[in-house]
């Protein structure tokens, strides 16, 4: 019976964590980007055109691998996600001066 009582207080102390974690990463974005929309989007791990670099990451976390390819009017970058197998993944963004522009995902 005791067992069940920590067992109980362990889920608890995760949920609990949990939740204060995820209040302190939406406060942190808050002040770091100003903008509730764009804090909400990045809470949901979403992506979308325009979206910076940092947001990205912030988003999506860093990326399995990148490309990089340096135009004399760009810099282009394709930044690749959820690796399904040697040089394939689920997931491609392509960011121009560090903006997101396009993507695959597959």
């Amino acid at each position: 019976m005791e067992w069940i009582v920590f067992i109980v207080l362990g889920i608890a102390i995760i949920i609990a964590w949990n939740v204060y974690s995820t209040k302190k990463r939406r406060e942190h974005l808050l002040i770091k980007y100003g903008d509730v929309e764009i804090v909400e989007n990045i809470m949901k791990r979403c992506f979308w055109v325009g979206q910076t670099a940092e947001q990205l990451v912030d988003s999506l976390g860093s990326p399995a691998d990148k490309s990089v390819k340096i135009m004399k009017t760009k810099h282009r970058e394709i930044w690749k996600y959820n690796q399904t197998g040697k040089n394939r993944y689920g997931l491609r963004i392509t960011l121009d001066d560090h903006i997101v522009q396009t993507w695959e995902q597959k």
